[in-house]
């Protein structure tokens, strides 16, 4: 078998003389029937972004002068519960908190750690609330600028593709895996994962994605700490970690679910073409790549199967706006189902969109235009056309941080 190691793909890189891919150029090369020799290829890197749910944020501040109170008890962070400690900073006046991604503020409900975590990073205002163990009340305001160190820590990050669901009951079904709930009679099917474009679905099983790696989270360097929570051969995902300060607000954020709000993340992993079952495992295509598809009340109640070809092919991965279609509708339906608020007050931004598809099914006159696609289904022995309403995963998202880790890599600023 021929191979190459680690210290020799560096050297290259330090020359300037390795061939790097994104995963993106990759697939792209192997549809057009050009795929690169084993030779020709040294180093792939592969991103994905969607929904997970296994982020959390560790984050120190000051709240007060010392001597102010004793610690906290409990934390609000634009109403957000935080979790106080493990580090009880007494008389400090400083406090540690653990953010869940997931946690929804006491005020709103769609409002949740993914949305602050992104408004922090852009320097916006963050209101802070503590209530202290002896009964005090210290309220504060603080910005990116006073967090002395933030950690993300992705318990279940970058799973290996994931499942699609519909919901063949009469009424609409609210979930997390849906951006809304889900309209009822086969009407509609929502689905996670980049398929084929997915770190781990091109290195099974983990020959180079390992413990102690570098990679992309949300922009900012990190490293793998191990399998995530959950992991298992089938269905691998990886816990992650880096710098929160460090990293970009474009590849994180708040996504509003049926079920209130959640977080994702981007997440570009360098994939070294060592040997040639490396390489062997990036010719892999979304037509190869199962996708399977099961009822919205449950991944245990499984209704079919597709691939991810199916649901991504060239379909649009952005939405058309045109203002002149727009109703100004009093109630606007697409501000109140749009997951990530790239809507609002009539304009839309495009910075914030995750190209869910959403906007396009349900503006009622048609001012979005974007092909999300359908899948055929085969169920009870007959084949059902069902539309595609709702991607929690990004694809452009992943495929620009694939890119910025290739240009890292290029520029001599990302070593393996």
């Amino acid at each position: 078998m021929k191979t190459k190691s680690i210290g020799q793909i560096n050297q290259k890189i330090e020359d300037g003389e390795a061939n790097v891919y994104t995963i993106e150029e990759f697939k792209k090369l192997i549809s057009d029937g050009d795929a690169p020799s084993f030779e020709e290829v040294d180093v792939v890197t592969a991103g994905t972004c969607g929904v997970m749910s296994g982020t959390a944020a560790i984050l120190n501040f000051i709240v007060s002068e010392p001597g102010e109170f004793i610690r906290a008890r409990e934390v609000f962070l634009n109403g957000i519960p935080a979790y106080p400690g493990p580090c009880p900073n007494e008389w400090l006046g400083s406090i540690d908190v653990i953010l869940h991604g997931t946690t929804h503020s006491v005020e709103d409900h769609n409002y949740g750690g993914g949305f602050l975590l992104k408004e922090m990073l852009r320097g916006n205002d963050i209101d802070v609330r503590v209530e202290s163990v002896e009964g005090k009340t210290i309220e504060n305001t603080i910005t990116i600028d006073d967090i002395g160190r933030g950690q993300i820590i992705g318990t279940r990050m970058a799973f290996k593709n994931y499942t699609a669901f519909v919901n063949s009951f009469d009424e609409p079904v609210s979930s997390i895996f849906s951006g809304i709930p889900l309209e009822g009679k086969l009407s509609g099917l929502t689905f996670s994962g980049c398929g084929a474009l997915n770190p781990l679905q091109n290195d099974v099983p983990h020959n180079v994605i390992k413990d102690g790696c570098r990679f992309l989270l949300n922009g900012a360097e990190g490293y793998i700490l191990g399998d995530g929570t959950r992991s298992s051969v089938e269905k691998p995902n990886l816990m992650l970690t880096a710098d929160y300060k460090q990293m970009d607000p474009y590849y994180i954020g708040g996504y509003k679910t049926g079920e209130g709000g959640e977080v994702y993340d981007t997440v570009a992993i360098p994939i070294p073409v060592i040997n040639e079952e490396v390489y062997n495992n990036l010719l892999i295509t979304d037509a190869d790549v199962k996708l399977p598809v099961a009822e919205i009340k449950g991944r245990h109640l499984p209704v079919g199967e597709t691939n991810y070809h199916e649901v991504w092919k060239d379909y649009d991965l952005r939405p058309k706006f045109d203002d002149s279609s727009c109703s100004k509708c009093e109630v606007c339906q697409v501000e109140s189902v749009c997951p990530t608020n790239a809507f609002k007050d009539r304009r839309f931004n495009v910075t914030l969109c995750f190209g869910c598809g959403l906007c396009s099914h349900y503006c009622r006159h048609g001012a979005f235009d974007m092909n999300t696609g359908d899948v055929d289904l085969e169920i009870n022995g007959e084949t059902v056309n069902i539309p595609i309403v709702c991607r929690q995963s990004d694809r452009l998202r992943g495929n620009r941080l694939s890119l910025r880790l290739k240009q890292l890599i290029e520029s001599n600023e990302f070593k393996l």
